[in-house]
Formats: C-alpha cells, structure tokens, sequence
C-alpha cells in the first residue's frame, strides 16, 4: 500500500510532467509548427537616412602638443552630410498563394526597401499595397506563385484561457515558436481606439511584431502587435489584432487602397458608477457625451451633450471604449438607429454616419521606394506633432497651438492622436506653443525629470494632461 506521502509526491510529479488527475496533458505544438511554420516569414526593410559630417580638426599651431594627433587622425577641410541605411527587423505571414502578406504597419512604415526572407531561405523585395496606422495593419507583396498560405480562425471564439501560439523573429532570431494563453479579449489600449485587443502572456518581443498567433486548430486568431513593457522586453504583457478586424482592414487596402471608417462628431468619456447614480442608469453602462461636433452627423441626429449613447446599430455599447470601436465599423453614408439615456428615460435616434478623414496611405501597387514625404520623428514624449494649419486655427479660434498626428511607443498621460496642444506649464512657467519646432525645443531643454502639463483642445473641451517626470531623470 502507498504511503500518503509518496502518493502526493507521484500526483505533483505528473503535475509536474504536463498530467492532471484526470489524465490530461499539456498540448503539444509540434504538428502546429510543421504545418504552419512556412507559412511564416521574416521581413527587414531598410531606409536611407542622413547624418552630419564628420568633425573637423581643430585650428592648433604646429608647436601644440596634440597638433599631430589631429593632423593624423581627424580629416580636415568640410565633410558634408552623408548618407547610411536604418535597418530594422519584423514578422509577416503569407495571407494567399500569389504572394499577399500581411504584417504591422510600424514594420514597414518609411521603408525605402523590403526584403521578405521564406522559410526556405529565398529572399523577395516586397512592395506596399498599402497600411493603415490607425489599426497598425499593412499589407505586402512579393511576386512568388504557389506560396504555402495560412488558415484563418475566428477569434471571437477564443476563450479567456486557451492556448495559442506565436510564431516570429524576436531580434532577429527566425522561426521562433513561444506559447501561452489567451489573457483576456477586447482590450482597450490608450491612443488605439479602432482596435479591441486580444492579450496574452505568449512571449512577444521586437522583431514580432507583424507574426500570426495561431489557435490550437493551427489557424490564425491574430497578428502580434504591441508589448506592454517598461524595459522593452517581454514582461506577460502582449497584445493581438484579432485577424477578423486586419482581414477587414486588408480587404479595403487591396480593393481601394484605403480604409473607410465611419463617424458621428461627438467627444465621450466613460460612464462611473457615480455618473450612472446621478443619471439614474442602474449600472454604469454606455458612453456619455461631453460635446456634440456643430454641424456634425450626431447633432443632425438631436444627440445632446448629456446623453449616454447604450447602442449604436443594434450594438450594445457596454463602455466608452466600444463606441468608437462600432462606429468606425459602420459604413459611412449609412443611416443606423441609436440609443441613448436622456432624462431618465431611453430614446432612439437615427443618424447618418460620416466619415473619418483617412491619412495617406501607399496607394494601390505603390512600391516601398522613393515616397515623397519623409517620416516626421517623434519628439522625447513619443508626439509626432505638427504645425496648426491656419484653416484648423480659424475653426477652433486659437491663435496657435500644434497639432498631434502620432503617438510612438508606451504612452505618457492622457494625450491622443488628434489633440490640439496649446500650451506647456513647467515649474510655474506657461508657454504658449506656436509652433512643433517650438515645443520640441522646449521639451528638449528640459530635464527629464521634470513633470509639465500640456493644455489641450479635444473637439470642443479643454483638457489638461499631466505628464511626470522620469525618476532620476536628466537632461
């Protein structure tokens, strides 16, 4: 007869093992990474970039001891700028046999050349069909017949548990396979509102970026996109674009070279347990609006600010966070029903949605090579920000201001893709901003460890965002 003590020990080391009590085990991946594997691939683009020359020797006398130093080992006369290559590593998969392949949009984004390595070792130059940032979606191709393609799941019925599977080359490291579970589905990221995240804890680090995540069908449920780390690495934390909202985006991409989202001119916030009280909802639900955009497709529709939209087209709307979500799903032009809270009471309305202003994208067919408008860099917040045009200042009635047209890397306080800037406060100094040259210089002079906060035109509010410093900063 077993002792109770050898049985607990032989039940852990099956645990241990990949068993349970019941007999199960721990899946197995192999079959998954035969099959699929090839259909994987590894994406390098390279981007032709400036530097300044080289520095001059100083003017030294002949007597001077470090005269001959200089002479022998510093060029002299002017050196002008030159020219090198940024090169930077990526995923892909391949979406059909003739070559389409999709990948994010930050992989090849101002890429002056793309080269798609396959699993057998052939290297193809790729051309961008076209990307859209706001889902961080692009699409890709290589002109190669008989590619082996992959299989598309539905992610919607991934369960909070489940196993799947990435498959990419994190630093460059190809063909490499990191499991995990499914941490939890329609997240919310800040700045990302197109986009209702899959998390998981698979290990996802640079070089990722643009891989499938596969079920255990050996179908894709999502393209690795984004890490929430605080050292750049894996830390449980990454995020999916559920492969039904990219093969949507791919779709637009290939057929008009653009992406076609709907709007309806309200700015919302979310709905607290203590702004359901107030306005006598029984739960906090919806999306409450703060201003109503004149002229727009809401007001045309009677939305007032006040008003907590529940549904739009049929679609609950449980947060805030799924409103823009919905909205931008719809197709513009189209005359949808929505619900809203006013006065204690529901009420429906029907509005005729707009459409979101697309920004330019490579146009159908259009090569990675030779684009016309160099990528603006990001300024020590991660803003990409430009001047206000005149015609925005006229319809907002500000002097100045700057507007943010990307967001790039971890987000810092609460700026969005679109706010106006207006201003900076830092140590009890106000600084009007007129201009993005302005404001990076400002920013660059400051310490890091100082803490600012930028006024902020959205839509028709003004919001102020705090941004601390970072600890032990320096300039």
């Amino acid at each position: 007869m077993m002792k109770p003590f050898l049985a607990a020990s032989a039940l852990a080391l099956g645990l241990a093992l990949g068993g349970t009590a019941q007999g199960r085990e721990l899946p197995d991946f192999t079959q998954i990474v035969e099959q699929q594997g090839p259909s994987v691939v590894n994406i390098s683009t390279t981007q032709q970039r400036q530097r300044s020359g080289q520095p001059r020797a100083p003017q030294l006398d002949e007597d001077d001891p470090f005269y001959e130093f200089f002479r022998r080992f510093i060029p002299r006369g002017p050196q002008g700028p030159r020219e090198f290559e940024s090169q930077s590593l990526g995923s892909g998969f391949i979406i059909s046999a003739d070559g389409y392949i999709l990948t994010n949009a930050h992989v090849v984004d101002s890429a002056d050349e793309i080269t798609v390595k396959l699993s057998d070792k052939r290297e193809l130059k790729a051309k961008v069909i076209g990307t859209d940032r706001r889902t961080d979606v692009a699409l890709i191709k290589v002109e190669a017949g008989n590619l082996p393609a992959v299989r598309f799941g539905d992610p919607n019925r991934l369960r909070v548990g489940e196993w799947v599977l990435a498959i990419g080359s994190p630093f460059g490291f190809e063909n490499t396979v990191t499991a995990g579970i499914v941490s939890a589905k329609g997240r919310s990221l800040p700045q990302e509102n197109f986009v209702p995240f899959l998390q998981t804890d698979v290990a996802i680090n640079p070089g990722n970026s643009g891989g499938p995540l596969f079920n255990l069908q050996g179908e894709v449920v999502g393209i690795n996109s984004q890490i929430y780390s605080r050292t750049g690495g894996f830390m449980g934390l990454s995020f999916a674009i559920p492969i039904d909202v990219a093969l949507d985006v791919q779709n637009q991409l290939r057929t008009a070279g653009r992406v076609s989202r709907g709007r309806i001119g309200v700015v919302i916030q979310e709905v607290s347990k203590e702004l359901a009280d107030s306005f006598g909802l029984q739960q906090p639900a919806g999306a409450l609006v703060n201003a109503v955009e004149k002229g727009g497709p809401a007001e045309k529709a009677g939305v007032e600010t006040g008003d907590i939209i529940l549904k739009f087209d049929g679609k609950d709307v449980g947060s805030s966070t799924d409103l823009p979500r919905i909205v931008a799903a719809t197709r513009p032009g189209s005359k949808v029903s929505m619900q809203v809270w006013r006065k204690g009471a529901r009420r429906d309305l029907g509005v005729t949605v707009g459409e979101i202003p697309e920004e330019r994208v490579a146009g159908r067919g259009e090569p990675s090579k030779g684009r016309d408008k160099p990528a603006l860099a990001a300024n020590r917040l991660g803003l990409v920000v430009s001047d206000l045009p005149a015609e925005r200042k006229r319809e907002l009635k500000v002097q100045g201001g700057v507007q943010v047209d990307e967001i790039r890397g971890t987000p810092r306080g609460d700026v969005r893709q679109g706010d106006v800037v207006l201003a900076l406060t830092a140590k009890g100094v106000t600084t009007e901003l007129t201009s993005a040259e302005q404001f990076n210089k400002l920013l660059s002079q400051m310490d890091k460890g100082t803490t600012l906060t930028l006024q902020i035109r959205r839509g028709e509010s003004n919001v102020f965002a705090t941004i601390k410093g970072e600890p032990g900063g320096s300039g």
